[in-house]
């Protein structure tokens, strides 16, 4: 199958992908989410881009057939990421204050930082809270995750206090490259940050804040603080000016944390009309159900399969790693970045399995069968590693990239956790899945994610594809709000405390949903 690179501008992003995809799924590869309320059917008209010969076309519509330069007006970008740079929109019209506080202080610049700390990954941006300009974004990998990759593992590891000591200092170690990484990159002073936001889940706040974790290993999973806490940057030991204020944001429950609030005032899910299911997939899967009469939420035990690890070639979201699948008589890859495929992420992984499914190398237990007519490109694929069956995705000898027996199950897992918990959801709001009108998907793995595989291994309600939208980094988003304005940061607070939480595990019905879920 054909390849063509596409370049977005203003932003200089360039990546490959297959014949026939649309700019609204190249747009989305490329970690750009378009504005598309219409869910990707083209009755909205408000993800129009424009061509090299400045012809607009909708996003969502137009099939890639040649290389492409699109140029992306800044009011066709979905409001995460021009919220605080294009202006606030009709719904947000809350002035950016924060930075008022400081002006006896200083001429110069006023600068802030949102940061959300994942599981697995670290995000921090670098804002300037007068005007609300993104400065500069910075990642890296949680240095927590040598003692655990999920939350389970670091509270019982950060029992000891000697333990906690040593995750907190490994997450502060952490923000203070990401700090040294932004400050670097726009050339500006961490003196002049004078403001944080700090969003994660409930965990990743407390061992932030260095606070016990024991009581949130063991039922009934109680936080120590669930309220925002404000503390100054030298007691927290970031560095950055020592008198500027940290905001960690409030938390709803012991597995459900500030990441979602601030996913959920970023998404305004507490002002829809329809009803509305926010999921923030990874290594913890938060989930919102409701609307502005009732909102819930749940913490879903996902494990990172989604973001590669547990999974034999997996891998997160870096360069070479497979982000999409697809079949066309044989079967055609895409990496992140182009280039050989080293590794396998969630999304890849997600393709790979709808693709084996449709294909019949796997049956909908997830089993990979026997005696069945394959065409014998595909057949070829078929080896044996370690003594169990494998799927042969991109090259060959020791650089093969493959999914095994294992993977699947590993995926299977991961998957059931997710859908049974948004059942439980359902069942509490006495609705199932086609009175759910929309559907958010949030974080970074969203970005890359396919609708259809998603739809196709069970993941989500079994509703319309246009009915499921992108969202993007919704909780460093909300991170941005809190950080920049007073208002929001007080609608934070009360969303936390609105917002429901349902404990899964106590469910008399949860291991059967589970179960059930399992099955493709």
């Amino acid at each position: 199958m054909a390849h063509f690179n596409i370049t977005f501008k203003p932003d200089d992003l360039r990546i490959s992908i297959h014949a026939g995809a649309t700019i609204l799924e190249a747009a989305g590869r490329a970690g750009i989410i378009l504005n598309s309320s219409c869910g990707g059917i083209g009755t909205c008209k408000k993800c129009k881009v424009k061509l090299d010969d400045d012809t607009e076309v909708l996003a969502c519509q137009y099939k890639i057939n040649s290389d492409l330069t699109v140029t992306i007006p800044p009011d066709h970008r979905f409001y995460e990421q021009k919220i605080l740079t294009a202006g606030i929109e009709a719904k947000q019209k809350a002035a950016l204050d924060i930075y008022k506080k400081y002006t006896n202080l200083t001429a110069g610049p006023v600068l802030g930082l949102a940061i959300d700390i994942g599981t697995t990954t670290v995000v921090a941006k670098l804002i300037e809270l007068k005007t609300g300009s993104r400065l500069a974004t910075a990642a890296d990998s949680n240095p927590q995750s040598a003692h655990g990759d999920d939350v389970i593992s670091r509270i019982n590891y950060a029992k000891s206090p000697r333990n906690r000591d040593e995750l907190n200092k490994l997450i502060v170690g952490c923000i203070n490259n990401l700090i040294d990484q932004l400050c670097k990159k726009s050339e500006t002073n961490p003196a002049a940050i004078y403001e944080a936001a700090v969003a994660g889940n409930t965990t990743m706040n407390h061992l932030f804040l260095n606070y016990p974790v024991d009581t949130l290993g063991k039922i009934p999973f109680k936080a120590h603080e669930l309220d925002a806490r404000d503390s100054t940057a030298a007691q927290m030991k970031l560095n950055i000016n020592p008198e500027a204020n940290i905001h960690t944001i409030a938390n709803i429950a012991g597995f459900v944390g500030a990441d979602t609030t601030a996913a959920a005032l970023a998404a305004d899910i507490e002002n829809c009309e329809e009803i509305t299911m926010l999921i923030d997939i990874g290594t913890n899967g938060e989930i919102v159900l409701g609307n502005y009469d009732k909102l819930l939420a749940a913490s879903c035990a996902a494990g990172p399969a989604f973001e590669g690890a547990r999974i034999e070639k997996g891998s997160r979201a870096v360069k070479g790693a497979i982000e999409a699948v697809v079949f066309n008589d044989d079967i055609d890859i895409e990496t992140i970045g182009g280039g050989t495929p080293h590794s396998i992420c969630g999304s890849g992984l997600l393709d790979a399995a709808a693709v084996m499914l449709d294909l019949g190398v796997i049956d909908s237990t997830g089993r990979f069968t026997k005696d069945k007519q394959l065409p014998a490109a595909i057949e070829k694929r078929i080896i044996e590693i370690n003594a169990q069956p494998a799927f042969v995705l991109a090259g060959s000898g020791d650089s093969q990239v493959y999914i095994t027996q294992s993977d699947i199950r590993q995926l299977q897992l991961a998957k059931a956790a997710i859908r049974a918990g948004a059942k439980i959801l359902q069942k509490n709001l006495g609705i199932d899945d086609s009175a759910i009108q929309q559907v958010f998907l949030a974080g970074a793995f969203g970005n890359f994610l396919r609708k259809e595989s998603a739809l196709r291994i069970g993941l989500l309600p079994q509703i319309t594809a246009e009915r499921i939208k992108f969202i993007g980094n919704a909780a460093a988003a909300g991170a941005e709000l809190i950080l920049a304005s007073s208002y929001w940061r007080e609608r934070a607070k009360q969303l936390a405390r609105k917002i429901e939480y349902i404990e899964l595990a106590s469910d008399k019905d949860f291991q059967t949903i589970f179960t059930n879920s399992m099955n493709f």
